[in-house]
C-alpha cells in the first residue's frame, strides 16, 4: 500500500449539468433518501443550457408584469400583515401551525389554534413583539399518521392499472393525493408527479393511456405539473427557489410548449409563489424591495424569483426568527463582570466565543473538530452562571460524542440534564447527563429541557452543532421555539457538505454578516489534520503518516475497488492499526454503481455477518443506517426481528421500523454515502473513489468524506486524477437561496 496520492492533473472535473440529466444520477447523493435522482434540473446552470428564446429578459418582464397583482398579495402578506395566513396546504402539523401562529400573531389577530397561549409582550430594544407559541402536547396525544382507506387505495389501484402504472403505488399516490384521489387522477394524469420518483416521462404515459386523442404536450395541466415537479426537484438540489430564466429554459428541455403560460398558470393556482428581488447597481448582494410600482423600483435591476410556498413561508419565517434574536437583547443572566470573568478563565477564540455570547442573542462560530472544546467551554461557563443551557448536534454519534468531550472538560451534571429526564415523555441524550441532544429530538420534544407554558424550549442558551446541516425548514422552526431573551450560537465546519434540505442557512447568515462570527484558531492535529486542513483551501498534498494515518491503496477497476475495500475493513485496519471492523466506516460516492454502497454492503455482509436476510434482507447484527425521513440518517445495529417489525439499536435508542417501512427506510451501513455520514465520525474510515466516482466528486465532498476520520484514513483510489483536481477546482454546487435578502430590510442598523 502506498501513502502517497495520485496527483496528475489532466481530468475532466464536475458533475453533470442541465434539465436533462436529472434522473440517471441515482450514483450521487444531492438528495439522500430520494429515488429520482440528484435534482441536476434546476438552478443557475440550468439556463445555460437551455434555449435562447425560452428565457430573455422581454419575457421576464412581461411576466412581471402580468404577475404584480399576486406580487401585491404577497408583500401585503408579508409587511401589511392584516390578515392571518391560512395555513396547512403545503404544510402540515407542527410546522404548518407555527408558521400560522407567527404570521397571525405578527397581525395582530388571534391564532385560531386552540393550542396556542396569549404572549407576555416585553419591551425590547428594535425587535419584534414576542411571538405566542405553540403549547407543547405530549407524544403521547399526537395520532400517529393514519393508512388511506382500503376502499380508497382500490379505487386509485383501478385507474393506475387503467393508466398503465404500476399498481403497487397506489397506497402511495392515495396518502399523497387524499380524498377523491382515483378522481383526481382521472381529471389530471399529471398529478401522478406529486409522488416520489415519478419522472414527467412516466406520467405524459400514464396521461396517454387515460386521456387517448385529448393528451398532448400543451395540455395546460402538464403544464402546471410540470413546473411544479421542477420546483421540488430544485428543492431536492437545496434550492429554495429558482430564478425565472432558469426555469423556463428548463420547462422547454421538458418539451413544454409554452413555458411562460405553464409557470403564469401554477401561480394562478396557488401551486407556486413569484417574487421580484432588486440588486443593488453596484453589484453587492440582493436588496428586497420594500414598495412596488414606484418610478425608482421601476429602474432598478431586479432578479424573479419563483418557489414553492412550503419553504418561502419557512425562508420568511426563518428571517422574522434571526431578526429578533439579532435586534433582541439577551436575558441578564449575569452581570457584565460575570461574563468576563468567566472568558478571562479560558483562552483564545473559546474567551472571544464567551465574549460575543454574553452581548448578543446570535453568534456564529466556524471550526473544524478540534473547536468543539470552545462550544464545551461555553456550555461549562453558562452553567456555573445559572443559565438553562443545551447543545444540539445534527445526528446521535455527535450528540454521545460532545456528551463525551463535555465530561472530560469538566461540565458538571447540572439542573437541566436532571429537569429533561423529569419531563414525562423527555430525556437527555442515552447514557449521558450531559445536556446534549439531536436537534431532531430537540424540536420532536424527544430529548431536551422541554416546553416552558408558551411553548418555547424551557433553555436561555442554545449552542447548535454541525450547523451547516440545517435546512430552512428546520432553522425556522428552531429560532421559532426559542423563548423571548434566549440566546442562539450556531456552530460548525464551513467547509462540509451542505445540508440535504433545501437552504444554505450558515453559509447565508456567515455572508449576511449581521451577527459576531467567532473563527476558532484551533486546528485539527496530526497528519489527519493536516490532510484536511489542505483540502479545505484547495490544496491536496502529501503527508507525513509516521503512524500509518493515510494510507493511499490505488485500484485499477471496480472488482478491485470492492476486493480491496472488504480486505481492508476485514483485515488490513484490525491488524495494522488496531481498529476493529465494527469501528471502521467505508464512505463512497453513492448508491449505485458497480462500487456504490448497495454493492459494498452485500460483499461486506457476506463477510462480516452472513445470513439469509429473513427480514427484510436483514438479519440481527447486521450493520445499518436508518431514515425516519428523507435527509436523516441514524447508524444502527439489527437487534432482532418479529411481528411488530425491525428491532434496531441506533447510538443506545431502540428503535422498531415497521414491517412496511422497512424497505424504504433502513439500508444496510458498513458503507455509507457522505451526506449520510456527516456529523459522525469514526476511528478508521476507509473512502472508496471508483474510477466512475469522478463527475461526483467536489471538494467539499473530498473535504466531508475524509474528515469523518479520527485516526486512520484509507483511500481505495481508482480517479486517478480526478481527485486533485476535485479538490483544487470544483467547489460547492452554488444554491439559490432568499435568505439574505429577506435578512437585510429586517436587522436593524
Amino acid at each position: 500500500m502506498s501513502t502517497e496520492p495520485e496527483t496528475t492533473e489532466d481530468a475532466e472535473p464536475g458533475t453533470p449539468t442541465g434539465g436533462a440529466q436529472t434522473e440517471g444520477a441515482e450514483r450521487t447523493e444531492e438528495a439522500e433518501g430520494n429515488a429520482a435522482g440528484s435534482g441536476d434540473v434546476s438552478g443557475g446552470e440550468a439556463a445555460e443550457g437551455g434555449t435562447a428564446d425560452a428565457g430573455d429578459l422581454s419575457e421576464a418582464e412581461a411576466e412581471l408584469r402580468a404577475q404584480r397583482l399576486e406580487r401585491e398579495r404577497i408583500e401585503q402578506r408579508k409587511a401589511g400583515k392584516k390578515a392571518p395566513i391560512e395555513a396547512g396546504t403545503k404544510l402540515s402539523g407542527t410546522a404548518a401551525d407555527l408558521l400560522a401562529a407567527v404570521r397571525a400573531v405578527e397581525s395582530g389577530d388571534k391564532p385560531v389554534a386552540a393550542v396556542f397561549a396569549e404572549p407576555d409582550p416585553a419591551p425590547r430594544r428594535s425587535a419584534p413583539e414576542p411571538v405566542r407559541r405553540p403549547q407543547p402536547v405530549a407524544a403521547g396525544a399526537v395520532p400517529a399518521p393514519t393508512a388511506p382507506a382500503p376502499a380508497a387505495v382500490q379505487a386509485v389501484r383501478q385507474v393506475l392499472g387503467e393508466g398503465g402504472a404500476p399498481e403497487a403505488l397506489a397506497p402511495q399516490v392515495a396518502a399523497v393525493l387524499g380524498e377523491g384521489a382515483d378522481e383526481l387522477l382521472r381529471a389530471d394524469p399529471w398529478q401522478l408527479l406529486r409522488v416520489a420518483g415519478v419522472r414527467p416521462e412516466q406520467a405524459d404515459g400514464f396521461a396517454r393511456a387515460l386521456l387517448g386523442a385529448e393528451c398532448g404536450p400543451d395540455d395546460e395541466r402538464r403544464g402546471r405539473a410540470v413546473t411544479v415537479w421542477l420546483l421540488e426537484q430544485a428543492a431536492l438540489a437545496g434550492h429554495t427557489a429558482l430564478e425565472m430564466p432558469a426555469l423556463l429554459a428548463t420547462l422547454a428541455q421538458r418539451g413544454v410548449p409554452d413555458p411562460d403560460s405553464a409557470v403564469q398558470d401554477a401561480i394562478a393556482e396557488g401551486e407556486a409563489l413569484v417574487f421580484q428581488d432588486a440588486l443593488e447597481e453596484t453589484g453587492g448582494a440582493p436588496a428586497r424591495a420594500e414598495e412596488e410600482g414606484t418610478e425608482e423600483d421601476e429602474e432598478r435591476p431586479v432578479r424573479v424569483l419563483v418557489g414553492l410556498e412550503r419553504y418561502a413561508l419557512a425562508e420568511e419565517s426563518l428571517a422574522d426568527g434571526l431578526a429578533r434574536l439579532v435586534n433582541s437583547v439577551p436575558k441578564q443572566d449575569g452581570s457584565a463582570e460575570d461574563w468576563e470573568r468567566a472568558a478571562a478563565a479560558t483562552r483564545g477564540s473559546a474567551a472571544e466565543l464567551l465574549r460575543a455570547v454574553a452581548a448578543h442573542g446570535l453568534v456564529l462560530h466556524t471550526g473544524g473538530e478540534a473547536s468543539l472544546t470552545e462550544p464545551a467551554a461555553l456550555l461549562t461557563a453558562a452553567h456555573t452562571l445559572g443559565l438553562r443551557a443545551w447543545a444540539a448536534a445534527h445526528g446521535p454519534i455527535g450528540r454521545t460524542r460532545f456528551a463525551a468531550l463535555l465530561r472530560r472538560s469538566g461540565h458538571p451534571s447540572g439542573p437541566a440534564a436532571d429537569q429533561a429526564a423529569a419531563v414525562p415523555g423527555q430525556a437527555a441524550a442515552p447514557g449521558a447527563p450531559s445536556p446534549v441532544a439531536t436537534v431532531a429530538g430537540l424540536l420532536s420534544g424527544a430529548e431536551g429541557p422541554g416546553r416552558d407554558a408558551d411553548g418555547a424550549l424551557d433553555l436561555d442558551l442554545l449552542v447548535v452543532l454541525d450547523a451547516p446541516q440545517l435546512d430552512v425548514e428546520t432553522a425556522a422552526l428552531l429560532t421559532e421555539s426559542l423563548p423571548d431573551g434566549a440566546r442562539l450560537v450556531l456552530a460548525g465546519d464551513p467547509a462540509v457538505l451542505w445540508s440535504v434540505g433545501p437552504g444554505r442557512v450558515f453559509a447565508d447568515l456567515l455572508a449576511a454578516r449581521i451577527c459576531p462570527q467567532i473563527a476558532s484558531r484551533q486546528p485539527d492535529p496530526g497528519p489527519l489534520g493536516e490532510l484536511v486542513s489542505g483540502i479545505g483551501v484547495g490544496e491536496l498534498s502529501q503527508v507525513e503518516a509516521p503512524g500509518k494515518e493515510v494510507v493511499i491503496v490505488p485500484v485499477r477497476d471496480a472488482g478491485e475497488a470492492v476486493h480491496r475495500t472488504v480486505q481492508l475493513v476485514v483485515d488490513s485496519v484490525p491488524r495494522a492499526i488496531g481498529v476493529p471492523a465494527e469501528e471502521t466506516q467505508v464512505i463512497t460516492p453513492g448508491h449505485g454503481g458497480a462500487v456504490g454502497t448497495r454493492v459494498l454492503n452485500a460483499a461486506l455482509k457476506e463477510r462480516l455477518n452472513p445470513g439469509p436476510g429473513r427480514f427484510g434482507g436483514f438479519d440481527p447484527g447486521d450493520r445499518v443506517v436508518y431514515s425516519p425521513v428523507p435527509g436523516r440518517a441514524l447508524p444502527g445495529r439489527v437487534v432482532k426481528a418479529d411481528a411488530e417489525g425491525l428491532h434496531l439499536s441506533c447510538e443506545g435508542e431502540d428503535v422498531v421500523v415497521a414491517k412496511e417501512r422497512v424497505e424504504q427506510s433502513v439500508r444496510h451501513g458498513w458503507a455509507l454515502t457522505a451526506h449520510q455520514a456527516v456529523g459522525s465520525r469514526w476511528p478508521a474510515v476507509v473512502v472508496v473513489l471508483p474510477g466512475d466516482a469522478a463527475q461526483a466528486l467536489s471538494r467539499p465532498w473530498v473535504y466531508t468524506a475524509f474528515g469523518r476520520a479520527d485516526r486512520h484514513l484509507s483511500v481505495v483510489h481508482g480517479v486517478e486524477q480526478a481527485l486533485p483536481r476535485a479538490v483544487a477546482e470544483v467547489p460547492a454546487k452554488p444554491r439559490t437561496t432568499r435568505l439574505p435578502v429577506l435578512l437585510a430590510p429586517q436587522i436593524s442598523s
